[in-house]
């Protein structure tokens, strides 16, 4: 791409050839600049996404999904804040977000290095070593495209009880607030974490991978039986934990800096490994040096015999998002956190 003239078109308007319309107008009101110049990236499964250059030589990232519930973009700008504010990862600074749009600052991509993976094992070390006030989130949030439940949080928008609210330039940005506090009673005891993990985490999951066919009927079972014995299984007690929540590899963006940045997550009070045990779901670039590098710092004996029960959560989002190719990994994951417990 040729570098843009100095200064914003004479009729104000973007070179737009590279994104509609309407998302550098919206993206504009959102900076409060011209934007200059644009061009699609790779944004993930369910957004599109565009770098965009502004008129004051800003290079931003603007992320949109038309028709997305409006406080679909506010939850992850609420979970990019929250990481933020823990002083531990680094992750893309919050320029703006209105319902189907963020706008976040440009990290330029480069190589996974091993010295950014011990240092990113690091950070995550000192992020879950960061108390939340209690489990899940006091904001609807998603996984994906899907609805994350918590205690005491508002049902997310487009739900029965919460329709979805009017979208569009000008509407007001449900993010730009401080997000709610937790309630009362939210579930902030380790007691509370296994029966979190099963009813908010597991069952929702099943239940919805079960209604559109990914799980045999013995699949289901087997995760049923894991979840009548979770108090169980779930390792020792781990209070609640700020974690990214939607940790694999896509969302590890390895900067041309010297500190990868995380992306695009379910932001909550969580168990750390869940985190970690995401990471290895997929595969990693250096994820031997970067879990190498966690455990010097935050070592957890017995981590490995409880991966298959912390990667079940995100095995039961994928079989109730894209089908059957995840239903048996479901299956055998239980299978496999059950028979690790001696159950």
């Amino acid at each position: 791409m040729n570098p843009p003239a100095a200064g914003p078109p004479p009729d104000g308007s973007a070179r737009r050839a590279g994104a509609p319309q309407g998302v550098t107008d919206r993206a504009a009101a959102l900076a409060g600049t011209h934007v200059r110049a644009a061009r699609p990236v790779g944004g993930g499964d369910i957004s599109a996404a565009h770098r965009l250059e502004l008129a004051d030589g800003r290079r931003v990232f603007a992320k949109t999904r038309p028709g997305a519930p409006a406080a679909f973009f506010a939850a992850e700008a609420h979970g990019l804040r929250l990481l933020a504010g823990t002083g531990t990862v680094p992750v893309p600074a919050v320029l703006g977000a209105e319902p189907g749009m963020i706008l976040l600052e440009w990290i330029e991509p480069g190589p996974a290095t091993p010295a950014q993976a011990e240092r990113l094992g690091r950070d995550l070390a000192a992020l879950h070593d960061t108390p939340a006030a209690a489990y899940g989130t006091p904001w609807p949030a998603y996984i994906g495209s899907l609805p994350l439940p918590s205690p005491g949080a508002p049902d997310p928008p487009g739900t029965p009880a919460t329709p979805v609210a009017p979208t569009g330039p000008g509407t007001p940005d449900p993010a730009a607030e401080p997000p709610p506090e937790h309630a009362e009673h939210a579930p902030a005891s380790p007691d509370d974490w296994p029966a979190f993990y099963a009813g908010l985490r597991l069952l929702p999951f099943l239940r919805l991978a079960t209604d559109n066919g990914a799980l045999t009927p013995a699949d289901t079972r087997a995760v049923e039986r894991l979840c009548a014995v979770i108090d169980q299984v779930t390792g020792p007690p781990q209070p609640p934990a700020v974690i990214h929540g939607d940790l694999w590899s896509g969302n590890v963006l390895w900067s041309a800096g010297e500190r990868a940045h995380l992306v695009d997550p379910a932001a909550q009070g969580g168990h750390p490994e869940v985190d970690l045990a995401f990471l290895e779901l997929f595969g990693c670039p250096q994820l031997g040096r970067l879990l190498g590098a966690y455990e010097e710092v935050r070592p957890l004996p017995g981590r490995r015999g409880r991966v298959p029960l912390y990667q079940l959560h995100h095995l039961l989002v994928h079989a109730a998002l894209f089908g059957a190719g995840y239903g048996a990994q479901c299956g055998a994951a239980a299978r496999a956190a059950l028979e690790g417990a001696g159950r």
